[in-house]
């Protein structure tokens, strides 16, 4: 699948797998129907029969119906999800968006290289979406709670939901 999308410059679908013996509750899928189109933005075959790829997320999709191939891969019919509306941070939750700028700033600081940056530029640090997304990708939370939230229709909320996590329960690390 790598090597196809590297040929011919297409993108594929990444969806979180449900647990043995569980299904998605909306689709009856061992995976989840919403996942993220990425594009395949770096590759290197580091040892043979083992390729290191770094992708970029583009926007979610859900995903219709599939097929397995003969060989395991699993090839799915998707439909695009717009993606969210820019939409403005409620005065009660920017510091949410704070601490991210914070975080973000302090990485180069902190010797991390600009390639190896966990999130890449533009930074839209005054846009609810944005935000909420980027934490979700970065907070140390179990899979099906971040596909929870990645599934919500309201950035606004999963901005709030965010929130909660970062400040009620400092256990969760980024």
């Amino acid at each position: 699948m790598v090597r196809t999308c590297l040929r011919n410059k297409s993108s594929f679908a990444v969806v979180a797998v449900m647990p043995e013996g569980e299904t998605d509750s909306e689709s009856n899928f061992p995976f989840a129907n919403i996942g993220t189109l990425v594009d395949i933005v770096d590759a290197d075959v580091t040892t043979v029969g083992l390729m290191n790829i770094r992708c970029v997320g583009r926007h979610r999709v859900k995903v219709d119906s599939y097929i397995q191939q003969a060989d395991g891969l699993l090839v799915g019919q998707v439909n695009d999800i717009t993606n969210d509306l820019s939409s403005a941070i409620p005065e009660d939750l920017e510091s949410v968006a704070n601490s991210l700028k914070d975080l973000l700033i302090s990485l180069p600081a902190s010797g991390v290289s600009p390639e190896n940056m966990p999130v890449i530029q533009p930074y839209q640090f005054e846009n609810a979406a944005w935000i909420a997304n980027r934490w979700v990708e970065l907070l140390d939370l179990p899979l099906l709670q971040k596909q929870r939230l990645m599934q919500l229709d309201s950035p606004v909320l999963r901005l709030e939901l965010i929130h909660d996590i970062l400040y009620e329960n400092p256990r969760n690390k980024v």
